[in-house]
C-alpha cells in the first residue's frame, strides 16, 4: 500500500490542520495575500490559498487542485478525487453536526460514493439556505448538474 497517496489523499493533505499553509500572529494574513477574491468569505478562503500553495509545491494535477480549491462550496468540474473530497470533508467525524445519518453515509460511501456525494450536495444546500447564508454560483451549478441527471 506504500507509494504515492491516492489523489483526494494528496488533496486532503494539502487541507490538513497545521499542514502547509502557514499562520501569522493576526490570523489569516497569508490566506487572504494566498486567495484574496475567495468568494468575499473569509471563512472560504483556506481551499483557495491551499491549493496555490500545493501548485507552489509542486502538484501539477489539475483534479487535486480544483478538489482543494472548492472543497467547501461544490463545483461542477470535479472528477472523482473533488468529490471524494467534498464527501470526506463534509463527514469527518469530529463535526458538531455529526451524526447517526453522517456515520451511515460514511458506511455507504464505497459501495455508492455517487448517492452519497448527491446526498452530502444536498444537505451542504440545505444547511447554507436554513443558516440564512447565500448560495454561491459554484454551488448552484453543481447542485443543478445533479438534480437535471434525475
Amino acid at each position: 500500500m506504500g507509494g504515492r497517496p491516492g489523489r483526494a489523499g494528496r488533496g486532503a493533505r494539502a487541507l490538513a490542520p497545521g499542514g502547509e499553509l502557514p499562520r501569522r500572529a493576526e490570523g489569516r494574513a497569508d490566506e487572504r495575500e494566498l486567495a484574496p477574491d475567495a468568494w468575499g468569505e473569509d471563512a472560504l478562503r483556506h481551499g483557495p490559498a491551499a491549493a496555490h500553495l500545493a501548485a507552489r509545491h509542486g502538484e501539477t494535477d489539475r483534479g487535486v487542485l480544483d478538489a482543494v480549491r472548492y472543497h467547501s462550496v461544490g463545483y461542477v468540474g470535479w472528477d472523482r478525487a473533488g468529490r471524494m473530497l467534498y464527501v470526506g470533508d463534509y463527514l469527518e467525524p469530529d463535526r458538531a453536526f455529526h451524526g447517526e445519518w453522517h456515520r451511515e453515509l460514511i458506511a455507504r460511501v464505497p459501495e455508492e460514493p455517487d448517492a452519497v456525494f448527491r446526498e452530502v450536495v444536498r444537505d451542504r444546500i440545505r444547511r447554507l439556505v436554513t443558516g440564512g447564508r447565500p448560495l454561491l454560483p459554484e454551488t448552484v451549478d453543481l447542485w443543478n448538474v445533479l438534480a437535471r441527471a434525475d
